[in-house]
Formats: structure tokens, sequence, C-alpha cells
């Protein structure tokens, strides 16, 4: 078969035209000067090998000559990353702060021209916890402005509340604004997006993606066009997460503006053009002050989960789990009984596999994950109404009976009474009962922003400051003791050997003493006496003052 396989390859190359390559003849026997002729073959030979071990020499000495560069560059950069992160982490952190602080002044200067430049105010309640979501200093900017500012309250994901429960809100909230009930539109498609036909995935057909209480909010507005006679701007504002983008997209019928999870998606004006005669403004979150509660700040607050530190998300969830029924928060996770906060991340990051190396809990990861799940849609809870109803003070009847003017009532009555009947709401049994901590106050003015943020960045420096000083401190008591050890063994060696004290080596001893406190056993001399002592004079090497070691 190989012999029959040659013959195919010689075959193939005769026709392609390639001839085999002619033997070297060699020198001819009748040549002169054959000898000299076959020497001088055999030195450029010598030459050549010679030639091509010398570049291999060269080669191998460069490559070891890189590799050492790549070791000490190497040893280098850990050195340098290892010193560098503690002041990068700092960096890190004072750049988190100006971010932090520019962010906030430039959301309340957005806010502040939403609330300005619109007719019509929209303030977004998340009706699981309606209370919550009023800020009382918006809705003070809007009411004392005046001009003909109108204040419309919309009560979004009330397919997540008891039905008894929502009418309890719409009857206490309509005191004081007109109330909306509302249930935005999810899973819109973009239509300015090219589409990509993917592999289907799942759908949670339970969750109704129909919108509610859409056709009343268009005709309230529409309405007011009309007494009003000219084209209106409609301001949406609220805390994050209560579903003012996703309310745009549900009247205007197309994902226009950008929904998520994660807080504070939108950072500026959107303009937003609906007919011809409204224009609908998104606006930024407002702002949750530091001075509120514990419970405000978790669910209220512009926090990213991700960069968050791990102390605010775990006080966020005890203070959650505190305002909750113990019983009803066991059944919904369908946990046992657990006796603090900690015990309850424990058993929810096993029960649903979020475990680090060791099957040891992700508790940080679990924390983050439940405080998405409650100011997502994803938890049914709901919240009682306060049982007396008294006014704020920045609200009389005067300014109530203006801003409900221009609005019908008895339509607006009729359709949220439809909307509750058409909607599929959560039994009073499978919803958490939540106890609200009240109104969450929010910065709107930029000027209070900037002051709420120096304060807390004072408050950070001045800790780190004492931080540092203690660690300095205690360097430099760790580096004194250190020196007095040194001094006390230096100074038993140099009363064993006296010679050491003016830095001199003693060939034969096998000890050797330099700026540097290298001491040698009696055990390792012995070894270098009998090493030394194998050499030669002439061999042996000369010892380097320059040098630490012998």
């Amino acid at each position: 078969q190989i012999r029959e396989h040659h013959r195919k390859v010689r075959k193939a190359a005769k026709k392609r035209g390639h001839k085999r390559p002619k033997k070297d003849p060699g020198v001819p026997s009748a040549a002169p000067f054959k000898e000299e002729l076959l020497r001088e073959a055999e030195q450029r030979k010598q030459r050549l090998e010679e030639l091509k071990q010398k570049q291999k020499l060269n080669r191998q000495k460069e490559h070891e000559k890189k590799r050492k560069l790549e070791a000490k560059k190497n040893t280098a950069k850990i050195k340098e990353k290892e010193e560098g992160k503690e002041s990068s982490s700092k960096s890190k952190a004072r750049t988190k702060k100006l971010l932090d602080k520019n962010s906030m002044k430039s959301s309340c200067r957005e806010l502040k021209k939403v609330i300005e430049a619109s007719d019509v105010v929209l303030e977004v309640l998340d009706a699981r916890d309606p209370m919550g979501c009023r800020c009382p200093q918006l809705e003070q900017a809007v009411t004392c402005s005046g001009g003909d500012k109108k204040l419309l309250l919309v009560l979004n994901k009330i397919d997540l509340v008891p039905k008894e429960n929502l009418e309890k809100w719409l009857n206490y909230l309509k005191k004081e604004f007109p109330t909306i009930a509302f249930k935005s539109a999810t899973l819109m498609k973009d239509k300015t997006m090219q589409q990509v036909i993917k592999r289907r995935a799942r759908v949670d057909l339970s969750r109704t993606t129909e919108c509610f209480g859409s056709k009343c909010l268009l005709k309230l507005l529409q309405d007011h066009v009309r007494t009003q006679n000219k084209p209106i701007q409609v301001g949406v504002v609220g805390f994050p997460n209560v579903g003012k983008s996703s309310l745009i997209n549900s009247l205007k019928g197309v994902r226009a503006c950008n929904v998520g999870l994660t807080r504070g998606v939108t950072k500026s004006m959107q303009i937003v053009h609906i007919d011809k005669q409204t224009k609908i403004l998104d606006s930024p979150s407002v702002i949750a002050d530091p001075s509120n509660t514990t419970l405000a700040l978790a669910l209220r607050r512009i926090i990213n989960t991700e960069e968050s530190a791990s102390a605010d998300v775990l006080e966020g969830v005890d203070a959650i789990l505190n305002h909750c029924s113990k019983q009803q928060v066991m059944m919904h996770y369908s946990i046992p009984d657990f006796s603090n906060t900690e015990e309850f991340l424990n058993l929810l990051g096993q029960k649903r596999g979020m475990l680090k190396k060791g099957g040891v809990p992700d508790v940080e990861n679990i924390a983050k994950m439940l405080l998405c799940d409650w100011t997502g849609a994803k938890v049914s809870y709901h919240s009682q109404p306060p049982g007396s109803h008294q006014l704020p003070p920045y609200l009389t009847e005067d300014k109530i009976a203006k801003m409900q003017e221009c609005f019908n009532f008895k339509y607006l009555e009729e359709e949220n009474n439809n909307t509750l009947q058409a909607l599929k709401c959560p039994s009073p049994a499978s919803s958490i009962i939540f106890q609200s901590a009240g109104m969450t106050n929010g910065t709107i003015e930029e000027n209070k922003a900037i002051e709420e943020a120096s304060d807390w960045e004072n408050l950070e420096t001045s800790q780190e400051g004492e931080e540092d000083e203690e660690e300095d401190f205690t360097e430099s008591d760790d580096d004194q003791d250190d020196m007095e050890e040194e001094q006390n063994v230096e100074e038993q060696v140099c009363t064993k050997n006296p010679g050491l004290r003016d830095g001199l080596y003693y060939p034969g001893t096998g000890i050797g003493f330099t700026n540097t406190s290298f001491l040698f056993s009696e055990s390792e001399c012995s070894d270098s006496l009998s090493l030394n002592l194998d050499k030669r004079a002439d061999d042996d090497d000369a010892y380097d003052f320059n040098t630490d070691y012998v």
C-alpha cells in the first residue's frame, strides 16, 4: 500500500511538472585539487554549524533575559497592586462621592424643570404603600406654585393589592386630590428597534399584560385641554420604582421610555408626544432625604444594589421584616421559624440554592435580591390607610377645591369602579400586611441636595482621618518594638564575637555581619566550613560589603 501511494504521488508530481531535485554528484575523481576542495567544503559545513550553535545560544540568552525582565515586572506589578489597593479604594470612594453629588444636583435640577414646565403633575404612588410614596415637599411645591397647576394622584401596581384595601385607599386619597386607579402594561414591544427572531422565552401568563385606567386618565387630560383651550404639558413625578416610565409607555402604547428593576433608570427629562395637544414629561426620581427612617430609605432611596454596602442592605431588610407579620413572611417564602434577619436570609439562601463555596449561604446577594423583589412587582403586600383623616399643613380646603375644579368626578369614580371589577386582585390572605412609615421626605431644591451631600462627605472624611491616624500610631509603635528587639540580638552576638562590632567578615568562622542583621546558626556555620575547605584559595569568592549576604 505504501509503495502504491508513493507511486501515485510521483505520478501526480510528473503531471504538475515538479521534478526530483538532482543529487549533488560531488567532485569528480579526475578533477585537480580534489582533496583541497573537499577540505574547504567540510570547513564551510563546520563554520555553518558553529554559526547555528552560536545563534541558538544567543537566542537562549535573549529568552532568559526576557523571562527575568518579565519576572521582575510581574513582581513589581504585584507590589504596586498591593500598595495601591488602599489608595485606589480611597480614590474610588472619593470619585463615587463626587458622582453622587453631581447626580443629586442634576436630578433635582431636572425635577424642578419638569414641575415648572408642566400644567398638570401626576404623582405616581405604589398602591402597596401609597402613604410612603407621597412626598410632602413635592406636593407643596406644586400646590404653592401659583397659577392653574393641577396635581393628580395615580395609584399604580393595583394588581398587587386586595380589592378591599384598594377601595379604602381610593376613598382616603380622593378627599385631598383626584386619584386614579392604574395598572401599567408590561412586556411592551419597542417598535423603534429592529425585531430579531429569537428563541421564545418563558412568559408568566398569570400576570396580565393589559393596561387598566389609561382611558380614564387620557379622558381627564383631554377635558382639561378643552377647558384651557391650549395644548398642555403633563409632568410625571414620584419616588424610584413606582412605575413612572411604565405609565408613560402604557399611555403611549409603545415602549417610549427605558424601564428597569434598578432604581433611578431615568436621569433626565424626556418629552413624549401622546397627541397634538398633550405632551408628557418623564422626570428623574425624587431623592429621599437622609433624615427619613431606615424603612423609608430602604424602599424609596436611589441605591445601586450591586455597588451598595452590605451593612445598608442588611439594615433595610431588617427594617422591612420588622414592619411585616412574621407568619405571613414565613408562609410567603415557605420558610420555618426564624429568630433574626440573618437566620431568615440563611434559610432563604439554602432554599433558593444561593450558596458560596463550602455551602455557606450568600447573605449579601440574598438581601439585595429581597430588596429588588419588594420594590419591584414580585411581592404582594398592602398597608392600611390612617383611621382619622387629617390634612397636611400645606393643604387647605380652598386649595383642594381649586385642584378638583376642571375634572369630572362622577366619570372618575365610575371608571375606577370598572377597573376594580375587571381586575384580578390577590386575596387578603395571600397578601402580606405591612406597616407604613408615613410620608417620605424628599429633596427638590438643588442647594439642599448639595448641603446634604457635603454633610455626608464631611462625616465620612472625618471617620477616615481618625482611622488613618490610629493606623499610623500603631505602625510607629510596632516599628519601635522591632528596632529594640534587633538591637538586643546584635548586642548578644557582639559580646560572644567582639570582631562583629567592626562589621567585618572572619574567614574560617562562617559568620558574616553587614548592615542588615543576618545571623547564622552553628549547624549552618559547620556546613559553610566544609564547603569553604574543599575550594582553593584562588577560587574562593571574595566578600562584597555592598551586598546583604555572605
